[in-house]
Order: C-alpha cells, then structure tokens, then sequence
C-alpha cells in the first residue's frame, strides 16, 4: 500500500479512533462519518469492498471508509492470533533447529518416560520436557495435583490421591509445585489482554492469613465473568484498593464505562483516583447498596461463593500475596468451566482461547517458552 495516500492515513485516524466503526456482521460494517452526522455502508462483494459514501459512488476510489475497516480487521486478526494460546510441539531440533527430526523411542526414568527424538541433519539425540525440566514426577502428575488442590481438595488429600496411583511424595511438594508454576503463569498471563466488557464489578470477602482476619478483594467483569484484578488488604472499609483498580485498567487495557459496588467508601475513593474524568470517556460509578432480596451485584456473589466453597484451600494461607490467591484466579479464569457459559471458561468468553486436553499443561509450557 501506498504510505503517502491521504485516503489510508485518514482511514487509520477512523480505525484508530473509538465507535467510528459498527461491525454488522464479517461482509457489512456502518463507518461514521468524520465531517457528519452520517453513517456510510461498507460492504464486501464478489469484486471486493464498496461503500456508499460519495467519494466510492462517484469515483469508483477505495475511499478512507474502506481502508478503515481493512485496518480494524487487520488488527482484530492479530490480536485473534495474539490469544490462542496454543500446545507447544517439537517440530525442530534443540541443537540445529532443523525440522528433519524423527521419534527414536522413550527415554525412562522412575517415575516417567519421555519421547525421544533425533535429528536426521545433525545426527544428535534430543528430548524435550519444556517447562518441566528436572522434575522428578511427570508433567501429567503435577498438573493433576493442581487440578486438583484448586478444585477443592486439601494438600495433604491431593498427596494421598497420588500415593494411590503409585506417586510417592509429601503435601510440602505438593505445595512447592503450585508455587512454582503459579508465579509462572501469572507473569505470562497478565501479559495477555483480555477481550472484557465495558461493565465491572467490584466486592470483597473476609478470609483468615495466618489466623488474621484480612480482606480479599476482586474486580469482574460483568459479561465474561472474567476475574480481572485481586488485592489482598487488612480492613474492609478504610484500605486503600486504589492499586487494585489500576491492575484492573493495566490488565484490560481500558477503564469501564460502569463500575457496580457496594456502599463501601474505599470503593467510592479509588473509582475517583483511578477511573473519574470529566471528558469522555467517563466511567458511571453505581454504588449499590445491599437491601433484602436485591440481586443487583449476584453475579460478584458468585464469584465469592465460588471461594468460600473451597474455603479449606485458603487454610494455606501464609502471607498476603500467596500464590493460592493467584492460582485460584487462573483456576478460575482459564481451567474452569462455567455453567453459564456452557462449560466454557472465562477466557474463552474474552477470546483467550487455551487449547489442549491439558491446558495446566499448554499454559506452563508457554510461560516457560516466554521466560
């Protein structure tokens, strides 16, 4: 393309710019008009893009509208592409990285075995255990302990579950395990920009650290159910959570248009210091009080319930930023189906699609990969 061609620079400017572009369907877009109260049709044929603005009818020109939907598509392409997390698979060799590489059977040690591969360039014999290096129990053992520990079960019956399928170890590794690969993911995770919704939610729920009563609180979003930020604090009305909502926008990439609380007044205050403006965009702070039989905030009742009900995991609970609080999170925003979405996670709602029969496994092989 042309870089000079003022029809392109403008239908960047439009593309780059917030609700210039209506998507209809994949074949028809509504693009405003930058000098109007106008909308254009922007609409693919057989021969390609037309529109109905004057400058495509009378000219026959790819005009600024058609270019501004080729740039929204491009970059909704790659961000499509930017969230499919997907199986890490031995396609090279380690050493060459050459791709003429054939299996040349398993490798065993006590506990597992692992494929084998050989390089049919270099002629070298490799295998590959991307982010489960050195680790005495198989990729397939840990993730089924963390799959477990966060679906509910304590460490110590996670540790006797492995002892019957024949894995000797104690609930310290167990432990050791998720602290491990939580800070792992977690740095990778948040690194990936969720596809939320304009509306947030934010609550708070007591939970005991080191026999403390202490303060979990947690940002949600409305449509995805997506669990955005977290802050652990010591009171409940006074903390300041302004850190938490500026995780919120720094995850999201964006403020909400309504964030929906309670009455508490540390919420109120944060909202002011982290998401007020008095130009657009503006975010509507509903403070909603809880009265009998109101279900206004459920949807954050859930998310609270969801924790309470594995209350007894939380028991680990040692310090303010303990990884059970982060993994719980990716549990519950990456691995765990919801009945409300058919069984599909969270992220799957917004558009961060893991693939994988085991995607505690997909997620830590690509942090790995990263780090």
């Amino acid at each position: 393309m042309d870089k000079t061609d003022p029809r392109q620079e403008k239908g960047k400017e439009i593309a780059n710019s917030s609700n210039q572009i209506q998507r209809v369907d994949e074949n028809h877009y509504r693009v405003k008009s930058q000098t109007s109260e106008k909308e254009y049709d922007v609409i693919a044929t057989e021969k390609g893009w037309t529109c109905t603005c004057p400058d495509h009818c009378f000219r026959q020109v790819c005009c600024k509208h058609i270019h501004a939907v080729e740039f929204s598509k491009l970059v909704r392409t790659k961000v499509w592409k930017a969230t499919h997390i997907n199986e890490i698979e031995t396609d090279k060799c380690k050493f060459c990285e050459s791709s003429k590489i054939i299996k040349k059977g398993l490798r065993k040690n006590k506990t597992y075995s692992l494929q084998v591969y050989q390089c049919k360039d270099c002629d070298r014999k490799f295998s590959v255990n991307l982010g489960f290096e050195k680790m005495k129990a198989s990729p397939q053992v840990i993730t089924s302990a963390m799959q477990l520990y966060f679906s509910g079960e304590s460490l110590r019956n996670v540790q006797r579950f492995l002892e019957l399928q024949g894995v000797k170890i104690t609930h310290k590794t167990v432990w050791n395990w998720i602290n491990k690969y939580v800070g792992l993911m977690n740095g990778y995770l948040d690194e990936i920009v969720p596809n939320v919704s304009d509306k947030w939610r934010a609550d708070e729920l007591y939970l005991k650290v080191k026999g403390n009563t202490k303060y979990l609180y947690a940002m949600m979003d409305d449509d995805t159910r997506f669990w955005i930020a977290k802050q652990v604090s010591d009171r409940k009305y006074k903390d300041d959570i302004v850190p938490m909502f500026e995780d919120g926008k720094k995850l999201a990439n964006k403020k909400p248009k309504v964030l929906i609380t309670d009455g508490a007044q540390n919420f109120h205050l944060a909202y002011k210091r982290a998401f007020f403006s008095k130009t657009n965009p503006k975010t509507i702070h509903i403070r909603h009080i809880h009265l009998k039989n109101d279900m206004n905030n459920n949807k954050m009742e859930r998310l609270n319930g969801e924790i309470r009900d594995r209350e007894k995991v939380m028991r680990g609970l040692k310090k303010d930023d303990s990884p059970i609080i982060d993994g719980y999170r990716i549990y519950h925003n990456f691995i765990r189906g919801h009945m409300a979405f058919d069984r599909k996670t969270p992220a799957d709602i917004a558009s961060i699609k893991v693939h994988g029969d085991n995607k505690w496994i997909t997620l830590i092989q690509n942090a790995s990969k990263r780090s």
